[in-house]
C-alpha cells in the first residue's frame, strides 16, 4: 500500500505535496542515502568539527566555519524577530558572495523555505516567482553600489502582492548580540529550498527540494564530483551564481563535504583564470560557455593552474570542442554533469579529448535511478532510445504552485520526465541524444537541435553555435543557426556552414539550418549559458524570406540584430 504524506503548507497557504511515496523516502533514509536531519543541523556539525577551516571566500573577505555560523545565527535571529519562521517562504535577491549561503542556512535553521532569485530576474519573472510562491518575505542587498534599485523594484511589487509582508535589506538588518537560533524542529522531508529553472519555458519553473533531497541525493552527487585525490576537503571555485540551481552546489558542498567555497561576482575569462592562480581551488565549476572562453584566453606570465584536480561542467550539454579545449588548457580531468533542477543527475569524468560527449555516465541509485521509456510510458530494454526519466534520493517534492506541471511531468509514483531523448547502453551507461523540447518541427518532421549544434561546433570559424526554431507560415518551423564567429575569423555564411555540415559531417539535407544569425556574443541566462528564449526572439525578428539569397542572410541578420541585442 502506498502512503501519501500530508503536504507541507506554507504560512500563506501554498501546499508542497510530495510526489514520491513516503515508503520510498523512508527506504532511502534507511539505506543511508539521506541523513534524516535538517540542513542547519548538518552545518552545525561541520562547525563543531572544524570551526577554523575556511568556509567561504568572496571578493571582500574570507569566513571560517565559525565566523560563517555567527553570521547565519545572526541573520536567523534577526529574521525571527521580524516574524519569519516555520512556514515562511523567504525570497532572496543577493549578490554572489558570502551573504547568499549565510542567508540560505539561516532560513533553513528557522524551518522556512528559501527561494533564491538571481539578480538577472527582471520585474516580470520576479512578479511570477513571488506571486506563485506567495513568498511572505524578500531579502535583498540595497547597498550604495546598487543605487537603491532592488528596494524600489521590490517595494513597487509589494503593492501588487498582498502576501508579501516584508521587504528587507540584509545589510540594514540589526543583528542581535544574542544570536541563538530559535528552537525549531525541522522535518527533514519538508521543503528547504526552491530551485528555479533557467530553461527555455516562457516563465521560470519552481521546484521544491527537501532537506533530505538536498543533503542526501544531491549531496552525494556533489561529494562524488568534488572528491579530491587525498580525501581532503575540496576548495571549489564556483563561477555561477549560488542563487541558481547549479549554484546550490555552494550550500550543499558546505554541508555535505565541509568544503571551502570560492565565490565571484560576474564572469570574465581573464579574471576567472587569475582567481584560479590566486585562490588555489581544487575544483573549478562552470558552464560550457565559460570553459570555452577560458580555454581560448591566452595564459598570463604568472598563471598557475596547478592546484586544480578537476574541472566541472554542468547546466548545458558538453560539446567535443569544449571538452578538447578544456582538457588542453587546464590539463586536468573534466567532470561532465548531466542534470536538471527537476531531479535529474548523472556524471562522467573525461580525460580523453576524443571521448563521446553523449555518454554521461552510469546512474547512481544513491543519487537517482534512471530509466528510459517509450511513448506509452513503458520502460524500454537496454539499447532502445526513449524519454529519460529519473527517481531517487535527490527527487524534488513538487513544482511550486503548479499542479498541472506535476501532472504532466511526474508519473508512476514520482518518476520525473526529463524531456530528453536518451538510451541506456548494455553496460549501464546513459547516452543523452537530444533535448525533446529543443526540437524543430519542420513540416511534421522533428529535428533535434543538439546534433546540429554539436557538428557546427567543429567548424573552424565557429566559436559558439545554438540552433533555434523560427516560425514559418508554410512548414510551421524552420531552423536558424545562431553563431558567434571566432575572433580572428571572418563570419561564415550560411552556405559555408551547410556545405560543412553536408560534406564533412554527412548531415542529412532536411536537418540543415535554413537561416543564419551572426552575433558578437550570445545573450546569457542566469547561469551564464546562452539564453535560448532570447535567441529565438532575435532569430524570428531577423529572419529573411525563404527565397532570399542565403549568402546574404548573415549580413542582414547581423544588421537587424545590432539594436535588438542592446534591448535584451
Amino acid at each position: 500500500m502506498t502512503t501519501v504524506r500530508m503536504p507541507w503548507v506554507s504560512a500563506n497557504g501554498v501546499a508542497f505535496p510530495d510526489q514520491v511515496p513516503a515508503e520510498l523516502r523512508r527506504a532511502w533514509v534507511e539505506a543511508g542515502f539521506c541523513p534524516d536531519r535538517g540542513l542547519y543541523e548538518l552545518f552545525a556539525e561541520r562547525v563543531a568539527a572544524h570551526p577554523e577551516r575556511t568556509a567561504v571566500v568572496d571578493g571582500r573577505e574570507a569566513l571560517s566555519y565559525r565566523e560563517l555560523d555567527d553570521r547565519v545565527r545572526g541573520i536567523a535571529a534577526a529574521l525571527a524577530a521580524r516574524g519569519v519562521g516555520a512556514g515562511s517562504v523567504v525570497a532572496t535577491r543577493l549578490p554572489a558572495d558570502r551573504r547568499s549561503p549565510a542567508t540560505d542556512l539561516a532560513v533553513a535553521a528557522l524551518g522556512a523555505v528559501v527561494l533564491p532569485c538571481v539578480p538577472g530576474h527582471g520585474r516580470r519573472d520576479l512578479a511570477a516567482l513571488l506571486g506563485t510562491s506567495r513568498a511572505d518575505t524578500v531579502l535583498t542587498a540595497a547597498g550604495p553600489s546598487s543605487g537603491g534599485g532592488p528596494m524600489r523594484l521590490l517595494d513597487d511589487l509589494r503593492g501588487e502582492l498582498p502576501h508579501l509582508h516584508r521587504v528587507l535589506d540584509i545589510d540594514a538588518l540589526s543583528l542581535p548580540d544574542c544570536r541563538a537560533v530559535p528552537p525549531v524542529t525541522v522535518d527533514p522531508e519538508a521543503p528547504a529550498r526552491i530551485l528555479v529553472s533557467s530553461g527555455s519555458e516562457a516563465a521560470p519553473k519552481m521546484i521544491a527540494y527537501s532537506h533530505n533531497a538536498l543533503a542526501g541525493g544531491r549531496g552525494r552527487y556533489v561529494e562524488q564530483v568534488l572528491r579530491t585525490a587525498d580525501g581532503t576537503p575540496p576548495r571549489v571555485l564556483l563561477l555561477v551564481s549560488p542563487a541558481t540551481a547549479y549554484g546550490s552546489l555552494a550550500v550543499v558542498a558546505l554541508v555535505r563535504c565541509g568544503a571551502t567555497v570560492l565565490l565571484r561576482e560576474g564572469f570574465d575569462p581573464a579574471g576567472a583564470l587569475r582567481a584560479v592562480s590566486r585562490l588555489r581551488p581544487t575544483h573549478l565549476a562552470a558552464v560550457p560557455t565559460m570553459l570555452r572562453r577560458m580555454a581560448e584566453w591566452p595564459p598570463e606570465p604568472d598563471e598557475d593552474l596547478s592546484s586544480l584536480q578537476a574541472v566541472v561542467s554542468s547546466s548545458a550539454m558538453l560539446t567535443p570542442a569544449v571538452l578538447r579545449g578544456a582538457l588542453a588548457r587546464f590539463g586536468r580531468p573534466l567532470v561532465n554533469v548531466y542534470g536538471s533542477s527537476d531531479g535529474m543527475n548523472c556524471h562522467t569524468r573525461w580525460t580523453d579529448p576524443d571521448g563521446d560527449v553523449l555518454r554521461v555516465g552510469r546512474p547512481d541509485p544513491g543519487v537517482t535511478a534512471i530509466r528510459v521509456c517509450g511513448p506509452d510510458g513503458r520502460e524500454l530494454p537496454a539499447g532502445r532510445p526513449g524519454e529519460i526519466q529519473a527517481r531517487g534520493p535527490m527527487s524534488p517534492l513538487c513544482h511550486v504552485g503548479a499542479p498541472a506541471l506535476d501532472a504532466r511531468q511526474r508519473v508512476d509514483g514520482g518518476w520525473v520526465r526529463a524531456g530528453d531523448l536518451g538510451v541506456l547502453d548494455v553496460d549501464g551507461q546513459l547516452r543523452v541524444m537530444s533535448r525533446i523540447k529543443q526540437m524543430v518541427n519542420r513540416g511534421g518532421v522533428s529535428i533535434g537541435t543538439a546534433e546540429v549544434e554539436r557538428l557546427l561546433d567543429g567548424h573552424p570559424a565557429v566559436a559558439e553555435a545554438v540552433c533555434v526554431a523560427v516560425p514559418d507560415p508554410d512548414l510551421g518551423e524552420r531552423m536558424c543557426a545562431c553563431v558567434v564567429p571566432r575572433a580572428a575569423a571572418v563570419g561564415p555564411t550560411l552556405a559555408d556552414l551547410t556545405g560543412f555540415l553536408r560534406e564533412h559531417c554527412a548531415l542529412e539535407r532536411h536537418k540543415l539550418p535554413e537561416y543564419l544569425l551572426l552575433l558578437e556574443r550570445f545573450p546569457a541566462g542566469s547561469t551564464g549559458k546562452p539564453d535560448r528564449r532570447a535567441l529565438a526572439v532575435l532569430a524570428a525578428a531577423a529572419r529573411l524570406p525563404v527565397g532570399a539569397q542565403r549568402t546574404g542572410a548573415a549580413r542582414a541578420a547581423k544588421a537587424q540584430t545590432a539594436s535588438a541585442t542592446a534591448s535584451i
